[in-house]
């Protein structure tokens, strides 16, 4: 590889044919099942905090325990999901995992204590890490592959618009609907009809990977993306922390509890606009500028949220982070992607899933213990530090590693 390759050197040996279409029918349907996934997991997001906290009287800390043991879980699996989704039939497994997880959403429905949540939180995101790193992995299968960063792009709009829509009904059935069992059954109805759509997909044969007796490290997670997923962390960190805790922040710390519910919605419109705006240049090569400017605008977003403490600055945050991230996060993935042969399409993926739940595991863990013994505002202004440090480690060296490493 080529160490004096430049981002504008992205090489064009895969040429478009007009046969080449992008939005397939099997493509549509992962990408409709990837938004039931993620609705079902937004729509839990901001309600079980503030249920656990009222009605379970649970501390900041003890939330914080029953929240991020979803994210560990989902740590946990996701470098086994690579190696098992490139050795077995992809979307065999996916309909285990994505079924599992719709099962385990009936826990919430029959559950009352703060224990019997947090085993149920555990078991689920299990079945999510397998889920959501199957689930891409099939889409990326079904994409022609001159379209396929370009459909990465696409593919991340269902997560957002999962974002937007999730938070915001559960929140307005909380506070509208006296049945809890209700409002907790609605994850579980999308989850199903989630794995509806996955049974009417019909991806191609491929070949799969050989199991070897040797294993390494290497065959889980892609090593030569190290510090791509460091970086990551910091940023997953602080995406995770602020969606987690919002709500409960805006109830007890700015007294704003229905306008949370609007600050997901602006988040998520940021988050699609700067999709479709900059998936022509993911889809020509300019992923290092993407991830740049993205970071720039997350850490932009911070400050507004962090240091202006008004309704105007609390909205006008939701919209330049939402930006942020969706010129960022494509273009990351991409690069794991580019990182790794076509062979290895699930570990990358897996990878990259995994760097992000470590930064995610941790800040929402993390951010329990820290709120309870100071406040969440000193915790977003830890998000704000941390996403500061990631961008300079990203100008700094990853991105020029990324650059000397790709393989297309």
């Amino acid at each position: 590889m080529d160490s004096n390759k430049t981002e504008n050197d992205f090489d064009p040996y895969i040429v478009e044919t007009p046969g080449d279409k992008l939005w397939n029918r099997n493509y549509c349907l992962v990408m409709v099942a990837n938004f039931l996934l993620f609705f079902s997991f937004n729509n839990i997001l901001p309600i079980l905090p503030i249920y656990l906290a009222e009605h379970c009287g649970a501390d900041r800390s003890v939330i914080g325990q029953v929240m991020s043991g979803f994210i560990i879980s989902a740590l946990f699996i996701r470098p086994f999901s690579g190696y098992i989704v490139d050795s077995l039939p992809r979307k065999k497994v996916l309909l285990f995992c994505y079924g599992a997880y719709t099962l385990l959403n009936i826990g919430y429905i029959a559950v009352s204590t703060v224990l019997a949540f947090a085993i149920v939180r555990v078991l689920q995101g299990l079945a999510f890490g397998a889920t959501s790193v199957s689930n891409s992995t099939v889409a990326i299968d079904v994409l022609p592959s001159s379209r396929r960063s370009e459909g990465i792009g696409y593919y991340g709009i269902s997560n957002n618009l999962a974002m937007a829509i999730g938070p915001s009904v559960a929140l307005a059935m909380y506070s509208r609907v006296d049945n809890i069992h209700i409002v907790f059954a609605v994850p579980f109805v999308a989850t199903l009809l989630g794995v509806v759509c996955l049974t009417m997909v019909r991806n191609k044969p491929r070949a799969v990977v050989k199991p070897d007796t040797t294993l390494s490290l290497d065959r889980f997670f892609l090593h030569n993306s190290l510090p791509e997923g460091i970086t990551l962390t910091t940023f997953a960190f602080s995406s995770a922390t602020l969606t987690t805790y919002l709500a409960i922040y805006g109830k007890t710390e700015l007294g704003i509890y229905a306008g949370s519910g609007v600050y997901f919605l602006l988040l998520a419109a940021g988050l699609i606009a700067s999709r479709i705006a900059t998936n022509k240049l993911v889809r020509d090569g300019k992923i290092v500028r993407c991830v740049k400017t993205g970071m720039a605008l997350v850490t932009l977003g911070f400050v507004l949220f962090t240091e202006w403490r008004c309704n105007f600055g609390f909205y006008l945050s939701a919209i330049i982070i939402g930006i942020g991230y969706g010129t960022m996060c494509p273009s990351y993935q991409s690069m794991f992607i580019n990182l790794a042969p076509n062979s290895r399409r699930g570990t990358a993926n897996s990878t990259y899933l995994t760097s992000w739940d470590v930064g995610a595991g941790i800040g929402i863990f993390f951010a329990g213990y820290l709120a309870e013994a100071t406040s969440y505002h000193t915790v977003y202004r830890l998000c704000l530090c941390l996403c500061v440090v990631g961008l300079i480690a990203y100008l700094a060296f990853t991105s020029k590693h990324f650059l000397r490493n790709r393989l297309r």
